[in-house]
């Protein structure tokens, strides 16, 4: 059971006929008064879905990502399928990289290279790393088995499962990266697998005011104003979260037979934080695009609402287990709640107009994991 096969993407060109069809035969709902307030525009979709129908290269894309080595392995019942791409640097270290959600392993296909190979893009050739990025259970190429598995995929045990992965993938020292769900995993990877984590380092989630007493004590007004902008731009989201936490086999229906409805949903999900009026398109179409085929050529639209009705969505959880870092963390403020239950060795103040942040500002992500593992190896000596 501890095989692991090589993997490559090969889509049968039917399914994308059917794909690009059903996209056109769209049954279109009328528009309603006002803008990105009332979700995401006719007009919007309807542009977006044409490009996807007659515009979009899926195999550009599938090419791209069978540019990287891909394997699947069985792991307590569930088949992972995960990019495993090595760097030609010696000194290399290993890193796993869990991707958000609602999206898949395209996340990180801008930062796989400078990741793997700084060389390559003109950077220090001397912090480089081996990197392993798994397809949650039940998203993409990790799909749930048929009956699917009753036991629920918490984090931790997707935590364990990580763990797993890269012991039988012979990494017993190791860093953990996540955003949005992967930033979820990661601290719980840390803790459970404290012995072999190296460092945990996640784009945001940290530090969030809970009204505890004594917070906010020594923030000043740039940081008041920052929280308060955070604040208002979490209170004005969609509001899937609940619905989804009770109830994701209902919206399944529509993810797996609209592939527009998904896309609809993905699009929402992917300009949450850069303003409902901003024309901008924070993350490339195309990556866009990939993500939402990814979804709907897999059937796995529904079966990724997991981390919802399980109970696995919020903010990270503290640990101390090892040392954390966040790479796009905010005001300062954050960082000092943060550290009360956080060994945190470094806060990042990396910018994205996108909560898709290797997708949206890939540069800043590279720069920030590099920058966190400098500040483990000035601390805790050479891993190599």
């Amino acid at each position: 059971m501890e095989e692991i096969t090589a993997f490559r993407i090969d889509i049968p060109q039917a399914d994308l006929d059917e794909l690009r069809e059903r996209v056109r035969r769209t049954r279109w709902a009328g528009a309603l008064p006002g803008g990105w307030d009332r979700g995401v525009p006719v007009d919007h979709l309807r542009e977006l879905a044409a490009y996807w129908a007659g515009g979009f290269d899926w195999r550009a894309q599938e090419a791209r990502l069978n540019a990287f080595a891909q394997y699947t392995t069985v792991i307590d019942r569930q088949r992972v399928h995960f990019l495993h791409v090595r760097s030609p640097e010696p000194g290399a270290v290993p890193l796993i990289m869990t991707h958000s959600w609602p999206n898949s392993v395209a996340e990180f296909l801008d930062v796989i290279g400078p990741l793997t190979d700084p060389r390559a893009h003109g950077l220090d050739p001397s912090t480089a790393f081996h990197v392993v990025a798994p397809s949650l259970p039940g998203f993409a190429f990790s799909p749930f088995p048929e009956p699917a598995d009753p036991r629920p995929w918490s984090i931790d045990r997707v935590a364990r499962t990580w763990a797993e992965l890269m012991r039988r993938l012979g990494y017993d020292r190791y860093v953990a990266h996540g955003n949005d769900a992967g930033a979820l995993v990661t601290p719980r990877l840390a803790a459970l697998d404290s012995e072999h984590v190296m460092g945990a380092v996640i784009t945001a989630g940290l530090g969030v005011p809970t009204g505890e007493p004594g917070e906010l004590d020594g923030a000043g007004p740039e940081d008041l104003a920052l929280l308060e902008e955070m604040g208002r731009r979490m209170a004005g989201g969609s509001g899937y979260g609940p619905y989804l936490a009770a109830r994701p086999q209902t919206l399944a229906y529509g993810f797996v037979d609209s592939p527009v409805a998904q896309l609809a949903y993905l699009v929402e999900r992917f300009r949450e934080f850069d303003g409902w009026e901003s024309r901008a398109e924070p993350v490339d179409r195309d990556l866009l695009l990939t993500n939402a085929s990814l979804y709907w050529l897999t059937g796995t639209g529904g079966s990724s609402s997991w981390p919802y009705y399980e109970g696995a969505a919020g903010l990270p959880v503290d640990q101390k287990e090892v040392p954390t870092g966040v790479t796009h963390g905010g005001p300062e403020v954050l960082r000092r709640i943060a550290e009360r239950g956080n060994d945190i060795v470094y806060w990042g103040r990396g910018e994205s107009p996108s909560h898709m942040v290797a997708m949206a500002s890939p540069a800043s992500l590279v720069d920030g994991i590099r920058e966190f593992f400098h500040i483990l190896q000035r601390r805790d000596g050479d891993f190599t």
